[in-house]
């Protein structure tokens, strides 16, 4: 029997799914191989706040902004992507790691990411972000980069 292969998505990651940037060929590949793609309600805020300033740069229009964002919803709607709510204790716990792990400039929604995937039991992480990949190869995550 198989085990299931579960993956964090951090926003930095997933984003190449839905905007052609550096590495999102390999992005789609790695996605081919997951049974499952995690992520939480704070990705879905992510996500807005990242499509609305790329359209703010004139990267995208305002109607191609809205079609990403609905294929996004859609994505989470179909089960594509697993998105879980975070509660409260994941902020207290959050704190916690930027302490216990101090050698890595954690920034709030980095640790709040880390901490879900703990708390979800999701033990692979996809992310562009160096300092976060640091971070979780550190606390046991096997991490990929894009």
């Amino acid at each position: 029997m198989s085990v299931e292969r579960r993956a964090y998505l951090d926003t930095s990651a997933l984003a190449k799914w839905y905007l052609n940037e550096s590495d999102s060929e390999a992005f789609v590949s790695y996605l081919e191989i997951l049974d499952a793609a995690v992520i939480t309600s704070l990705t879905v805020t992510e996500m807005r706040s990242l499509l609305s300033r790329r359209r703010r740069m004139n990267e995208l229009t305002v109607e191609l902004e809205s079609v990403l964002f609905s294929a996004f919803l859609e994505d989470i709607d179909r089960g594509w992507l697993q998105c879980y709510p975070i509660d409260d204790a994941r902020f207290e716990e959050a704190s916690r790691l930027i302490t216990r792990y101090p050698e890595h400039p954690l920034r709030t929604l980095d640790a709040l990411h880390l901490n879900s995937a703990l708390h979800f039991g999701v033990n692979e992480l996809a992310t562009a972000d160096r300092t976060m990949a640091n971070a979780a190869a550190q606390m046991g995550f096997s991490v990929t980069r894009f």
